[in-house]
This record gives structure tokens, sequence and C-alpha cells, in this order.
């Protein structure tokens, strides 16, 4: 049964209000043609109400502009601009309670955030100074808060972000019961959730602390808050306590850490670990099932022919080469880096000890390498192994074990070959040297440790030109080689370019900031070149660096000496000796620095300490024999010469001392040491006069030696044979080829030299004068014989 359709008008929110009295009427449908108000409504267009006189307001369309006035002719403006401007705003209140804990909560943020960033600036005061900072903000802020809201509408994110940033910078900075105590107000507080896991970080620091059982303590308190999903977080807090048990020496229960992560979720850290712990308690077999797991550890990333373009698509080339070192990509190789520095560590540790011979343990090694996914680190341990035969000083097995990589790929035969030449030249065998090193040259080109050691041998042979090519060529492939630089450096103080020697060693300066060969060329160069202030300063780099160094140490004094200032010299001359006692140039200055100013008393005992160190000089003893007579200590001055006259009984210069002091005192025994000193230089004429005859003569002639010659003949002969008996009597005499200062200029008296040079006057005393009188006075001594 159909039913009649009531078409209500369109109702808007005014027409709600008023109703439908006014109007509400009932269409028919069936003559709908002959109704002239719906056929005038339908021409319209716009199913509008016939223009009756009352318009219906429509305030549905009023935002788009509509209004009343549109319909009675006004401009069409949909925009409003007729309407004038908009009315201003209303200032915001700066003082309503609201506004003010909105911009200081700002403030807090804002700070955090700056002591974050100053963190990773690494200025950690600046950082701790900003924390300190947001967390007094933070806590007027909570007191505002209370005031105006309830307590439970209190941003507890914020202060547990500021609780925290102020724990980590306390951390930062070493100050470790400051972050403790703020670790742990926030893990006490039951309205911050999963603050349980901050007690790793506790656990941290008292492992920096050294306090080990505490650390795993609150390790394991983390571990039992930490849910099981979360399962790398409990691996990586099961591994700080094995590497703890290990600090501690708990090797079992380190192992039953690591193996528990091996087993769960194997990575490199706990493998190597695991193998440090199984040699610790020394299981060979533990050992070698440890080292099979770290191999098998697997990698995750994607191969090298990855990166291999499969054809000659120039935009698929573009990409091949934009990814080949892109932040993934080095990620990647730093990862494999570290897995073949953990494989080569542990392979080495274990070698010697797991079977009877480091060789078989490395073999062994070897043969398990090749059999994983890292079939490139066999030939690196091998060339371990040759190492190692050098550190056991087995030059032979290293030179053989090397010798096999001749017929290896480029790259293994440039390094084994590099280190064949090395080692011999360390044997100062240069040939063969060169021979290796040209032979890794021409394995790879761009091997710098190759075309160092080439440029090292032909520095050996003297031609310091090509030596430095092939340093600049080491460093235009490797800008990092220092070897190459210092090496050149050292070529251009050969070839006297001191400018570009000094910067050389300026440059390697900037890498190897704290190198003491490095300083010491620079303040070499720079002695070269004449500029002893600049030399001074870098030597005082130099004695910063090693404090106990004695060769710069009198270096150095050596400096202040040459430009007067004794006294600095002395401190740096004295500083030498302390640190090394036996250098005899030091020795010497020092007790000639004593003489100089007048105290021969303490230069005797560096005078004596030189004598012990070359007991066969007797110019040391006639200086400490000096020394006494200088200082007025006559009796112990004669003792001294008797004693070296026992020691060298063939010195002139003793005799001459002993007799003019027993004459001068009135010993009897001036007439036997006088007997000796004439016999003495009597012998020494005629020793001199046989060496002048075999300079202006050209000697009996060697057939005429046994009488076969004339009489004439015979006779030179028969004198020349009896010097060379009395040659060899006189090299017979202790002492004879020992090094000492002859007067054989003087004449034959008892006149002698002081070997400390003249004497400075003082008040004299009776006996003094008396032997003045009797001229033994001071002489000046010769500069052989005076300390430099």
């Amino acid at each position: 049964m159909m039913q009649n359709v009531h078409l209500a008008p369109e109702t808007d929110e005014d027409d709600l209000y008023s109703g439908y009295n006014d109007y509400n009427p009932t269409y028919d449908t069936e003559e709908l043609e002959n109704d002239t108000a719906f056929q005038q409504a339908v021409r319209t267009s716009h199913g509008r109400r016939p223009p009756d006189g009352v318009t219906r307001p429509m305030t549905a369309v009023r935002a788009a502009g509509f209004t009343k006035g549109a319909l009675r002719g006004s401009a069409f403006d949909p925009l409003g601009q007729s309407w004038g401007p908009a009315p201003p705003l209303e200032a915001r209140s700066e003082d309503s309670p609201e506004e003010k804990i909105r911009q200081l909560e700002k403030k807090v943020n804002e700070l955090v955030e700056e002591s974050c960033i100053a963190n990773s600036c690494g200025d950690l005061k600046l950082a701790l100074e900003k924390a300190k900072d947001a967390g007094r903000k933070e806590r007027v802020l909570v007191r505002q808060r209370e005031q105006v809201t309830r307590p439970e509408n209190i941003n507890l994110d914020l202060t547990y972000s500021v609780l925290f940033n102020l724990a980590s910078q306390y951390s930062a900075n070493e100050m470790y019961a400051e972050a403790l105590n703020t670790y742990q107000v926030i893990v006490k507080n039951k309205m911050f959730s999963n603050a349980g896991r901050l007690k790793v970080n506790m656990g941290n620091i008292y492992l920096k602390q050294r306090n080990y059982s505490k650390a795993i303590k609150f390790y394991r308190m983390a571990l039992d808050q930490i849910p099981s999903v979360h399962k790398e977080m409990r691996i990586k807090i099961m591994q700080n306590i094995g590497v703890t048990f290990i600090k501690t020496g708990q090797y079992s229960d380190a192992i039953s850490s690591f193996e528990h992560i091996m087993s769960m979720a194997p990575n490199l850290k706990a493998g190597f670990n695991l193998i440090l712990s199984y040699f610790a308690i020394g299981d060979r077999e533990k050992m070698k099932k440890s080292f099979q797991k770290l191999i098998a550890v697997p990698l995750e990333i994607d191969e090298d022919d990855k990166y291999i373009s499969p054809s000659d698509d120039p935009h698929t080339n573009l990409v091949i080469e934009a990814i080949k070192n892109d932040h993934l990509r080095q990620m990647e190789r730093e990862r494999k880096a570290m897995a073949e520095k953990y494989i080569m560590t542990a392979a080495k540790l274990i070698a010697p000890v797991i079977e009877t011979s480091f060789a078989v343990g490395y073999d062994w090694c070897v043969e398990v390498v090749k059999a994983s996914q890292y079939v490139e680190l066999a030939n690196d341990l091998e060339i371990n192994k040759a190492i190692t035969y050098l550190r056991q000083k087995d030059f032979n097995q290293a030179v053989e074990t090397l010798k096999m990589f001749e017929k290896k790929d480029s790259r293994v035969k440039s390094a084994a070959a590099t280190n064949l030449s090395f080692l011999y030249y360390l044997e100062n065998e240069f040939a063969q040297a060169s021979s290796y090193a040209d032979l890794a040259v021409n394995s790879d080109r761009y091997n710098p440790s190759a075309l160092t050691n080439k440029g090292n041998t032909v520095f050996a042979s003297g031609d310091y030109e090509k030596a430095a090519e092939f340093y600049k060529e080491a460093l235009r492939n490797d800008c990092s080689c220092t070897e190459a630089l210092y090496n050149i450096g050292l070529t251009y103080k050969k070839l006297n370019r001191l400018d570009e020697a000094l910067d050389c060693f300026l440059k390697l300066h900037a890498i190897l900031r704290n190198s003491a060969q490095v300083l010491y060329q620079i303040a070499n160069v720079y002695e070269l070149m004449e500029d002893p202030s600049q030399a001074m300063e870098w030597l005082m780099q130099l004695i910063s660096v090693v404090p106990t160094d004695s060769r710069a140490l009198s270096k150095l004094g050596g400096l202040y000496d040459s430009e007067g200032d004794k006294s600095q010299a002395f401190q740096y001359y004295y500083e030498s000796y302390r640190y090394f006692p036996s250098n005899i140039e030091v020795i010497e200055w020092l007790g000639a620095y004593y003489i100089d100013t007048q105290f021969c008393e303490k230069a005797i005992q560096y005078f004596e300490r030189a004598s012990l160190i070359q007991p066969t000089q007797v110019k040391w003893q006639l200086m400490v024999a000096s020394c006494f007579r200088r200082s007025g200590n006559y009796q112990k001055a004669l003792d001294t010469y008797k004693d070296i006259h026992r020691k060298f009984p063939e010195n002139v210069e003793c005799l001459r001392f002993l007799v003019r002091l027993c004459t001068d005192i009135g010993l009897k025994e001036v007439q036997e040491y006088a007997t000796k000193l004439k016999r003495l230089e009597k012998m020494k004429e005629i020793r001199e006069q046989r060496i002048k005859s075999g300079r202006d003569s050209s000697g009996c002639p060697r057939g005429r030696r046994d009488g076969s010659a004339g009489s004439d003949s015979g006779q030179n002969c028969s004198a020349g044979s009896k010097g060379e008996r009395l040659s060899a009597q006189l090299r017979a005499l202790p002492g004879t080829d020992e090094p000492y200062e002859s007067s054989s200029n003087k004449e034959p008296d008892a006149s002698y030299v002081d070997p400390l040079g003249p004497q400075i006057e003082r008040p004299k005393t009776a006996a003094k004068k008396r032997m003045e009188e009797d001229d033994f006075a001071d002489e000046e001594l010769g500069d052989d014989l005076l300390p430099e």
C-alpha cells in the first residue's frame, strides 16, 4: 500500500526556533505541470521558494559570504572585505599562573637540551652546570604547579628527564657519589615506570669504582626487573656480569654467563671473553671449542660482490658507486675489522698453549680459519707466526715461513717480502734487503711499507736523493705513513736541506705530539741552523715528555754552556749525571766546573768516578792527585801519585810530580824517583830517534837481515835488530800502550804541568810559600788534558 509523501521545506537553525505554522503546503505530484509557483521555482534553477514577497533567511551559506544584502543587489563579497579590519587579538596575560608555569617548563626543557649538547661537544663542566640549573628550575616549577593545580597533574616525564640527565652528567664528570644519590632518587620513586632499569647505570658506576660485588648485585637486580621479551637488553646485562666476574677472578661464573650468551645470542665480544676465561683456567679443549664458536658468529653483512656492477648500465653503476662508501658500508667495514681483530688476537693468545708448541698451535688456528668465512685471515696468521719466530730470535724459521708466501697472491707476497726486507736490513745484509724490497714493491706498488723499506736500503747505500724519491712515493700512497715522513726528514738532513727537514719533522710532530724522537730531531735541526734559543725550547719540550733522558739533559746543558749560562748548564748537567752517572763527558764537565769555581774538593769525586769507568786512563788519576794538592792535602796527593806510579811505572808525568813533591817535602825517595825518571826519558828519546830514523830511511832489506850482505849492511841490520829488541822491552812495560800526555819536548828535568790548569791566587801558608820559592808553581796545561 502506497503512502503519500509529505515534502517539508529546508529548515535550519532559525526555522527550528520559529516553527512551521506560517507555511506548510501539501504538494500534489499529479498537478505539478499546472502549478505556476512550482514552475517558477524550477525556472530559477536554485530551488528557491517562489518570490512571494517573503524571503526566508539562508543562514546555512552565510559563512561563504552569502547574505541577505546580496539578494537585494549588493556587491558579491565572499571574503568579507567590506566589513573592515578584524578586531585586534586579545593580549595574553603574562602574569597569569598558567602562563608562568608554561614558560618555566619551556625553560627547563631548553636547559636539559643545552646540557646534552654540551656533553656531546665534550664540555662536561658546562653540561653539569646546565643540568644543575635545570634541576633547580624544575623544583620551582613543581612548587608552583602544586599551588595552582592538583598534585596528580605534575609533569612526571619532565621530572624524570631532569633527574636522569643530572645523574648522567655527574657520572660523566666522575662525581660518582652524587650520581648514585641521584639515581637512587629515581629508583625509589614508585611513580616512575621502568625506573628499575637505571640500576644498570648504577652497576656501571660501581664497576668504575672497582666495587665489583655491588656492581654484580645491581646488575642482577636490573636483570630481575627486565622482562624476558627484552632479550637484547638482558644479553647486554649478562655480558656486563661476565666481565665483572673476570675482573674479580671468578672465571667459572664468567664462563657460565658467556656460555649462556653464546647459546642464546652469540656475538663477538662474548665469544672473545669466553676464550679469555678458558685461557685463564688453562682448559685447552674448551679454548679450541670457544675459538670455533667465535669463528662461527655471523657478521650479518653483505658480501663485496654486491658492490660489483653486473652490467654496463650507467644508472646501475652510478647507484653502486654511490653506495660503495656510504654510512652503511662503512659500518659493515668496521664490523668486519672488529671481527678480524678479535679473531687474530684470540689466535695469537691461544696458539702457544693449545698444542705442544706455538707453531703447531698456529697451524691448527690457520686450518680452522681457512674453513670459515674469514679465509683471508689465514695468511695474516701465517705472517704473525713468522713475527713470533722473530720475537723468539729464531730468524731462520722466520725467514723460511715468510719465503712460503713468494708464490701467493700479490697482497700477501708484498707483506711477506716487506717483512723479509726489514729482517735482512736489521742484519745489515743490504743486498738481500734491497732484493726483497724490490719484490714487495713489484707485488704491490701502493704498499707504503715496501716503498719505505726500499728507501731505507737506498739510504744505506748513500744515495740520499733516490731514497727521498721512494719516501715521497710512500707518502703519496699513504699520507699517514709516519715512518716515511720521519725518514725523509733524516734524508733532508743528510742533504743539508735543513728547511725541508724541519718542515717534515714539524708535520710529523702534528701527528705524533709526544714522540721523543721527533722532538729531538726538531731541536737538532734548529741547532744545525744555528738557532740555539729554538733548539733549547724544543729540548725543554722533549724533557717534559722524557724527564729522565740523560742525553737530552746533557745536550740542553751544552747549549746553555755555549750561551754562557753556566748556572743553568750546571743544573742540567747535574741532572744528567744523576740519571746516568757513567757519561764521561758529563763527569768531565762537572769536574771542570768545580775547578773553575775553586771547589777542588767537590771535583775529586767526579774524577775518581771517571777513573773507575776508565781505569786505564791515567789522566783521571792525575787530576785527582792535582785536586788533592790544590786543596792543601799534600800527603794525600803524594800517596795518590805513588799509587799512580805503581799502576803506570812508565808514566813520565807522574814521576815528575813525585820528584818535585819529594824534593820540596824532603823525602829520601827523591833519588829513586829521579833515577827512574832519567832512565825513562832516555829510553823515550831512543824510541823517538828510532821512529824518526825509520821515517827518514827505507830500512834494511829483508834479505840482508840474516847476514848474507856485506859488513856495512850487516852492521846496519844489527843496529835495527837492537832497536827492535829495545822497543819490545818498552812495550812489555805495563801501561806502555795506554794514552797519556808526554813531555818529550821539554828538558829531562823534574818540571811538570798541572793537569788542572793555572791556580787562582789564594792566601798562602809558610809551607806553600817555601814550595813556591822552589819553583813548585802551577803552569798552563795543554788543551789535551783540560776538560772540555
